[in-house]
């Protein structure tokens, strides 16, 4: 091959590298960036998550709440379960709660406030790995009764769906993502706080179904993953620079 031929086919895989390099050192830095705002997230949320509970706010500011501001506040408030029918999310193992890291699912129950609003609750946790509404129906059942009941728990808000999430089953009453509003909509639950209450307290005298405490136990690989990525740009830089070796040992 001459030496004009030669110099484009140098320079088009030197072009290949760089963009090859720019592209994984791009992606490494997107990761350390995503670290700095997974530990700014875990310190928001550990500190609200350490406040004691405040009371509800009340309807009027319901609208102006927000999940960067407001996600995982604890409240304190009264109210009556609903006797209508619940609904229940399936969840594989909960990142912020230890006790519940298997599969599962969540009860959602409607409860009206003494002012006759609706706040959906997460009731808590039922060990029900094949989503068998009998198991939900009869854990659920008993907490409707009529009576006002203090409740604390946190402020959560609707889950979007993933491109590969399945869609709801209704007869099962089963959803596969924590989409309060779609469930009221579907369930007949009326107008509802545009937020759920992921249950803290009171627990059922068997403990079933079960809430608790939330924990921050958010995964946080980033470090790693950055690290990878600058290694493959490394990596590239190398595997050119041994080429380019061989090229020009080859041509001597």
């Amino acid at each position: 091959m001459n030496e004009p031929a030669r110099k484009p086919r140098v320079a088009g895989f030197a072009l290949f590298t760089l963009l090859l390099t720019a592209a994984f050192t791009a992606l490494g830095v997107w990761q350390l960036h995503r670290r700095t705002a997974k530990h700014e997230l875990i310190a928001a949320l550990t500190e609200r998550l350490a406040d004691a509970p405040v009371a509800l706010p009340p309807p009027a500011q319901w609208t102006a709440l927000n999940p960067a501001r407001d996600e995982f506040r604890r409240v304190s408030f009264t109210a009556t379960y609903a006797p209508m029918p619940d609904a229940m999310v399936y969840s594989p193992g909960s990142a912020v709660r230890k006790d519940a890291s298997g599969p599962g699912t969540w009860a959602f129950l409607p409860a009206r406030l003494s002012t006759g609003e609706m706040v959906v609750i997460d009731v808590g946790f039922v060990e029900n790995t094949m989503q068998d509404r009998s198991v939900e129906d009869r854990a659920v059942k008993k907490l409707a009764t009529g009576a006002p009941v203090t409740l604390t728990g946190y402020l959560r808000f609707p889950e979007a769906p993933g491109w590969l999430t399945p869609a709801e089953n209704r007869d099962k009453r089963l959803w596969f993502v924590r989409d309060h509003l779609a469930m009221a909509g579907a369930l007949g639950w009326g107008a509802v706080a545009p937020f759920y209450v992921d249950l803290e307290l009171p627990a059922p005298e068997n403990g079933i179904p079960r809430p608790g405490p939330l924990d921050v136990n958010l995964k946080d690989d980033h470090l790693q993953y950055a690290i990878t990525w600058f290694t493959l740009a490394g990596a590239v830089l190398i595997a050119f620079g041994v080429w380019v070796r061989g090229r020009r040992s080859s041509l001597s």
